[in-house]
C-alpha cells in the first residue's frame, strides 16, 4: 500500500477542515450562550458523576470520543471548566465510545453524522444572513457542526487504508505464542493502530477482522481492545499542545486515567476473560476461546465491563489524578509572570478568550495581594538581608504586574479585531480598564517599597504610632484587594458594591485622620521633614491603592458596563 505526497497532502487538509469546523461551531455556541455557557457547564459538572453522565450521554450521541475530549480539553484551556470537572467529563466520555462497538457488534450500525451534514449546511447558512443577532449565531452553529463531522469522516477517509487492507497485519500472527509477552505486545499494537488510523472504532473493527480470520485468539484480541484505551488519548493531547498549562493537564489526566486502568486490568485479565466467556456460555452462545464468530460480542461486554469499572474505581481519585498531574505539570514560581491561560490556539472563540483574559486578570489581582502583604512584612522587618529579599520581590512583582498587563491587553486587542457581540465588547473595555488600574497599583506598591528603603539607609526608622498606623491603613487595603479579587473571579454574581464602598470610605477617614495627626506634631514641632515627609507620602498612596481597588470594581460588579451600554445604544 503506497502512501505518497498526494495522500499526505489529504490527510493535512482534512485535519485542517476538522480544526476549520470546531472553530466555528465553537465560535458560533459562545455567540449564542455568552455569559451563560460558564453556568451552563458549571451545572452539568458540578459533581464528578454528573460530569461522567455529561461525557458519556455527549459520546453517544456524537460516537466520538476523541470529539468530547477535545471540546473538554478546549474548555479547560479557557477557564470554563476546571481540571477536575473536567477528569469526570473524559471519564464518561470513556464509557460512552464503548456503545459504538455494541451497535458496530449487533446491528453493524454506526451513526454517520457526516451523511447529514450538507442538509445541515442548507438550514444553517441562511440563517447567517439574518440581521438578528441570535439567529444569526445559531446558523454558525449549525454550519460548524456540520463541517466538524464532515472534516472527521474525511480524516478518518484519509489515514492509512488498514481497515480494507487488513492483510498488511498478518503477519501478526507469527507473536501470538510468547505468553504473557503476547498480552503486553499486543496492547502495544492496539495503541500504536490507534495512533494510526486515529479511531478507536476503527481500530476496534480491525481487531474484529483479525480475530474473525484467526489470526490472533480472544486474549490477544482484548489486549488490543485495551491498547486502543491508551492510543485513543493521543488526540486530546495532540489538541493541548497549543493549549496553556491547565489544557495540557486535562489531556495527561486522561492518558493517565487509561494507563492505569490498563494496568490494572492486565493483572486481572485471564480471570477477566473467563468470566466473560462464563457469562456467554452460560447464556448459551459459543465461548470466545473457540469460536470466532462469538468474539465480537465477548470483546463488547469486556470492553464495556472494563471501561464502567475502571470509571466506577476511579472516580474516588478524581482529586488524586488532578493533584498528580499539576505535580507533573507545573507552573514554577519564577515563570508566574506568564499567562497561564491565555493562547493563541486555532480553537480558542472570541468568546472564550475573553473568559481566558479574565482568568488572567483575577491572577494579576492575586499578584497586587502578594505584594501587599510582601509590603507590609517590610515596614516592620528589622534584618537587613531579610529587607533586602523582600525589596527585590516588590520589584520582581512590580516587573511581572508590567509584562501580563502588558500581554493581556494585548490580546484583548486582537481579540477585538473579530466579530464580538455588544455584551462581549463592554465585558472586554471593562477588562481593560480593570487590568490598567490593577498595573497601576502594582506600580504604586514598588514605590513605596522605595520611599521605606530610602527611610532604612538614612538610618532613621518611623515611630511607633506611625508604623501602628501603616499597618492599620494596610490592613484595609488588604480587605479593599479581597473584595476586588472576589469581584474579578465572581463572573458577574456579585453585582453589589456596597461592601466595597464601605471599605473605600474607611481608607479615606483613615487617610484624613492620619494627616491630621501629623499637623499637629508639625505644631508640637515634633516634625522630622525627611523621615515623616515619606511617611505622609506613604499613606497617601495607600490611599491610592484603595482608589484603584475601588476602579476595578466597578468594572466588574457592573456600574462602568452600565455606563458602556448606554454609550453603544446612543451610538
Amino acid at each position: 500500500m503506497q502512501y505518497g505526497l498526494f495522500e499526505i497532502l489529504s490527510l493535512i487538509g482534512a485535519l485542517g477542515f476538522f480544526i476549520y469546523g470546531m472553530k466555528v461551531m465553537s465560535e458560533g455556541i459562545q455567540k449564542v450562550a455568552g455569559n451563560k455557557m460558564r453556568n451552563i457547564l458549571s451545572s452539568m459538572t458540578s459533581n464528578r458523576f454528573k460530569g461522567v453522565f455529561t461525557g458519556f450521554t455527549i459520546t453517544s450521541l456524537v460516537q466520538s470520543s476523541s470529539a468530547t475530549t477535545v471540546l473538554v480539553v478546549s474548555f479547560v484551556n479557557a477557564g470554563l471548566l476546571s481540571l477536575t470537572e473536567s477528569i469526570g467529563v473524559i471519564m464518561g466520555a470513556n464509557i460512552g465510545t464503548t456503545i459504538t462497538a455494541w451497535l458496530i457488534s449487533i446491528v453493524g450500525f454506526k451513526v454517520k453524522i457526516a451523511s447529514y451534514a450538507l442538509p445541515i449546511i442548507a438550514i444553517g447558512f441562511p440563517l447567517m444572513f439574518f440581521n438578528k443577532e441570535k439567529v444569526k449565531f445559531w446558523g454558525e452553529v449549525l454550519v460548524g457542526f456540520a463541517l466538524l463531522f464532515m472534516g472527521l469522516a474525511l480524516l478518518k477517509d484519509s489515514v492509512p487504508d488498514l481497515k480494507s487492507n487488513p492483510e498488511i497485519l498478518e503477519f501478526l500472527s507469527r507473536y501470538t505464542d510468547l505468553g504473557y509477552l503476547s498480552i503486553l505486545l499486543f496492547v502495544l499494537i492496539g495503541t500504536g493502530l490507534t495512533v494510526i488510523v486515529q479511531s478507536s472504532s476503527a481500530a476496534m473493527a480491525l481487531t474484529l477482522v483479525m480475530a474473525n480470520n484467526g489470526w490472533i485468539p480472544f486474549e490477544l484480541a482484548a489486549a488490543m481492545v485495551l491498547g486502543e484505551n491508551i492510543g485513543t488519548t493521543i488526540t486530546a493531547n495532540l489538541a493541548a499542545i497549543i493549549g496553556n498549562v491547565h489544557a495540557k493537564r486535562a489531556a495527561l489526566s486522561h492518558l493517565i486515567f487509561n494507563i492505569f486502568g490498563v494496568l490494572w486490568i492486565l493483572v486481572l485479565i485471564r480471570p477477566a476473560l473467563n468470566l466473560v466467556d462464563w457469562y456467554l456460555v452460560s447464556s448459551g452462545s459459543d465461548s470466545p476461546f473457540v469460536t470466532a464468530t462469538s468474539i465480537p460480542i465477548a470483546l463488547s461486554i469486556f470492553h464495556s465491563c472494563f471501561n464502567i469499572m475502571n470509571t466506577l474505581l476511579l472516580i474516588w481519585f478524581v482529586n488524586f489524578i488532578a493533584a498528580t498531574v499539576t505535580k507533573v505539570i507545573k507552573s514554577s514560581g519564577e515563570e508566574e509572570f506568564k499567562l497561564e491561560y491565555i493562547s493563541t490556539g486555532l480553537m480558542n472563540t472570541a468568546e472564550l478568550s475573553i473568559e481566558e483574559a479574565r482568568k488572567e486578570t483575577v491572577r494579576l489581582g492575586e499578584m497586587t495581594q502578594k505584594m501587599s502583604k510582601q509590603f507590609q512584612n517590610l515596614i516592620v522587618e528589622e534584618k537587613p538581608k531579610k529587607q533586602k529579599k523582600l525589596l527585590k520581590k516588590i520589584r520582581d512583582y512590580e516587573i511581572m504586574t508590567d509584562r501580563m498587563e502588558q500581554e493581556i491587553s494585548e490580546y484583548l486587542m486582537k481579540v477585538s479585531s473579530g466579530t464580538l457581540s455588544n455584551t462581549s465588547t463592554i465585558k472586554m473595555t471593562s477588562l481593560l480598564s480593570a487590568v490598567n488600574d490593577l498595573e497601576r497599583i502594582g506600580d504604586i506598591f514598588f514605590q513605596m517599597s522605595r520611599d521605606v528603603d530610602r527611610i532604612l539607609k538614612s538610618g532613621k526608622t518611623f515611630k511607633n504610632k506611625q508604623v501602628k498606623g501603616l499597618q492599620e491603613m494596610m490592613n484595609l487595603i488588604d480587605e479593599a484587594l479581597s473584595i476586588m479579587v472576589a469581584h474579578l473571579d465572581s463572573t458577574g454574581k456579585i453585582n453589589s458594591l456596597e461592601t466595597a464602598m464601605i471599605v473605600e470610605e474607611k481608607i479615606d477617614n483613615l487617610r484624613n485622620s492620619l494627616r491630621k495627626d501629623l499637623t499637629k506634631d508639625i505644631k508640637k514641632d515634633k516634625y522630622d521633614p525627611q523621615r515623616d515627609g515619606w511617611y505622609k507620602d506613604l499613606f497617601h498612596l495607600c490611599e491610592k491603592v484603595g482608589d484603584h481597588a475601588i476602579n476595578v470594581s466597578e468594572a466588574m460588579t457592573g456600574e462602568k458596563e452600565r455606563e458602556l451600554k448606554e454609550e453603544l445604544e446612543v451610538e
